[in-house]
This record gives structure tokens, sequence and C-alpha cells, in this order.
């Protein structure tokens, strides 16, 4: 097997190899947050092609025209961003499972991995041979994880499915947007980082579990289960018999809990209990609020939220936001924030001082951007060291470390297993 070189040793999942199988975010998110923990992930893509989120774009990013090792952009255009953000950390070999020999090398490597994760259509790793049962014959230990659009059972399981489907047949899109809008899909993929974060948490459990009784394990996970539990207030209205509608920014039971437009953008207002809500009228010299008959309790507030978010508009459009922010944040230490655009977001002294956005060298790019995960251990490590692997990069390195020789190496390429030199 092979490594990064400055790899921590004391990460939680140092010595963890995980043969990833899979492709776009599901997957990848969950073995991103495995590599991030120091897991070796090793990208099974197909030749020429790699994973599809290779593509997605634009924009790209022109490699350097004077790299000459090894491993490619999968695109004429360039590498995507977007792949970055997923696959930091991780290795990637080009195997072409519709081949025997190709069939062959992915189960040498899993027989020396702990972990393998696919998101293929129910079915599709059966036909090709690298189901559970495939696998588990290769390596009885091996914890196996499945990820679809709609699990493996019920009437939707044979459904092709992406974000955008999940998250409406899950309720999110319903209850986001403005009110008298139509529904909204999250600006991000929110049902694909749900479920990869759910992925993750298995996997982990699963290893643990395996440390206890040396036994491996399968976990199978629908897209569309994983993202049920996050409605939580939206459920719990549905419970009890009402509807959960879009509110915009506001929030289903507590008030004020939104955003409010300021002389230049946006406040996000947040008053979790009446304590807060008494100071927040103080701070902003309108004690006649606190005393208003219609804002006196949560209750009160929730249910004249309308007449309430015309009340505070009135007064936060009287200053800029960094002025609400000086005065409410910082002076008087209420909930407030500012609603920055994505650039602002990766680029402020909160985001630097905790060093999340960092740089890694990238062989064909110079260096790439990072964005770090939250984790922060005290006696253990985590973090990404490397750079998104070039498509292929790892292909020779890693079956040379399972033992393959060079007359093994032609007969992979000259059988079409992996690309030619």
């Amino acid at each position: 097997m092979t490594s990064n070189d400055d790899a921590d040793a004391d990460r939680i999942l140092d010595g963890i190899t995980v043969v990833d199988l899979t492709t776009f975010v599901t997957g990848g998110f969950a073995t991103l947050m495995l590599a991030n923990q120091g897991a070796e992930v090793i990208k099974v893509e197909r030749p020429e092609v790699g994973d599809d989120n290779r593509h997605s774009g634009p924009p790209f990013v022109e490699p350097d025209p004077d790299y000459d090792g090894p491993g490619r952009t999968a695109d004429d255009n360039g590498e995507s961003p977007y792949f970055w953000t997923i696959n930091y950390d991780k290795l990637s070999v080009e195997f072409n499972l519709k081949t025997d020999s190709g069939l062959e090398a992915l189960y040498d490597l899993v027989e020396e991995a702990d972990v393998v994760v696919e998101n293929f259509r129910p079915g599709t790793a059966e036909r090709l041979d690298v189901g559970y049962d495939d696998l588990r014959e290769v390596n009885e230990d091996i914890v196996y994880c499945s990820i679809s659009a709609f699990g493996e059972t019920g009437p939707w399981s044979s459904r092709p499915g992406y974000d955008l489907l999940v998250q409406g047949t899950s309720g999110i899109m319903s209850v986001t947007g403005p009110e008298d809008g139509d529904p909204v899909k999250v600006g991000l993929p929110q049902t694909d980082l749900i479920t990869g974060m759910w992925a993750a948490f298995g996997i982990v459990g699963s290893l643990f579990r395996r440390e206890l009784t040396g036994e491996g394990d399968r976990i199978e996970i629908g897209m569309h289960d994983a993202a049920l539990p996050w409605l939580t207030k939206q459920a719990g209205k549905a419970f009890v018999g009402e509807q959960p509608e879009r509110m915009g920014t506001k929030d289903p039971v507590l008030a004020p809990y939104q955003a409010y437009p300021t002389a230049d953008g946006y406040l996000n207002v947040g008053c979790g209990n009446q304590k807060l809500w008494e100071e927040l009228c103080a701070a902003i010299d309108r004690p006649d609020l606190a005393e208003d008959d219609r804002f006196a309790s949560n209750p009160d507030r929730v249910a004249n939220m309308d007449e309430l978010e015309t009340e505070l508009s009135a007064v936060f459009r009287e200053r800029p936001t960094d002025e609400w922010v000086d005065l409410l944040a910082d002076e008087h230490g209420l909930p407030v924030g500012p609603v920055y655009d994505v650039p602002t977001a990766l680029d402020n002294e909160q985001t630097e001082a905790r060093d999340v956005i960092r740089e890694v060298d990238h062989p064909a790019l110079g260096t790439v951007p990072v964005i770090e995960h939250p984790l922060n251990y005290e006696h253990a490590d985590a973090g990404f060291d490397g750079a998104p692997p070039l498509l292929g990069e790892d292909t020779e390195a890693i079956l040379r470390g399972l033992g393959y020789d060079d007359a093994a190496l032609t007969r992979l390429r000259d059988e079409g297993a992996i690309p030619g030199e």
C-alpha cells in the first residue's frame, strides 16, 4: 500500500484502508470524512473517464502544461474545483471492472482493505461482481457500505435519484423558500452531504464493532431515509396534525429568529429565549416592543410573526449590517450575525483565525485551497495533507504495493484492465 508520506501516526483512522467505488458526492463526502481522520482512501475510477464529479463544471482550472508525472485530468477543460472539495487526501486508481483482470486487481485490493463504499443503483454492484457477498468471499471482515437514492427495499428502490429528487421527496423543498413562493431547493447538495455524513458515521461505528467482535458488517443507506431525521421541528408539527409551511428565513417555533434587511444587506437575529428578547429590545432602543402584548412571550411572537417582522425591519434598515453586529453581538453579546456571500464566508477574520481554509501542494496545479473539517481533538490529530488526486495517479504504485511486477502490469494493460502508458 502507499500513503501520504507526512500522514500523522496518531490519527483515529490511521491504518484503515478504504476502497471507494463511488461517484459524485454521497460516497465521496463519506470517504472524505474518513480521509480527514487518517484513513487511506483509494478511489477506483473508470479508465479515461474517472469520477463523474471530475467533469462537474464550469469552472475548470487548467493544469500545468509542463507536468509529466503520473495521472491526468479527466477532461480537456482541466480540473473541476468542485471535485477538489470532495477528494482531498485520496489516491486514484483506474480499473476496468468489466474485464476479468480488472476485477482480479480490485479483489486483490479489497483483500488488504478494511472498508468498501459503493453508490451504484441497487443491483448494479452484484451484476459487476462487486457486491457484498462477492467481496466478503475475498475479505470476510470487510465493512461494506452501500448508498442509493431510496434504499434496496420498497416500491421506489429501483428508481434513480439525485440530491434534487430527494430534497423533493424528503419534504425539505416544501419548507424552503418564501412563504408565498414556490418550493425551493436548498442551494447546496444537502441530501448528498447528509447521506455522506450518515455513511461515515455508520462506517466508523462498524469499525468499532469489528474491534469488539472481529466481524465485518454491511451498511445499507437510502438518501431519502437519511434526510428524514433532519426534519426535526417540521416533523414535530406534522406528528400533531399541523402542516409545516414555507416561511422564508422565519422559524416555526421561535421569534424573532430570521433575517432582517439592513441599510446595506441582511442581519440574522436569533432570540432563543425571553431574556435575549428583552435584551434585544433594550439594545435597539425599543423597550416598548418588550411591553407590547403581541410580543410578550415567545408563543405570542410566533403568533404575531408578521407584525414583529414589520417592526424590527423598520429598525434594522436604519443602519448597515456591520454597525448592528458591532453593537448587538460585540457590545451586548446578543445572537445576531451577518448574512455573507460564499466568498466572504470563506475569507473573513473568524475563518482565518480558525485555519479552516488552507492550501496544499498539487502536482499539476501548484497549490489548491482546502476546506478543513471542523473536528479538533485534544489527544489526536485530524486534517488533510494531500491534494485531490489526478485520474489514475496512483494506479501503478498501488498495484506494485500489492505485489504486481512489470510483467503483471503489462498484462493488465494488454487486457484493458488499466490504461496504457
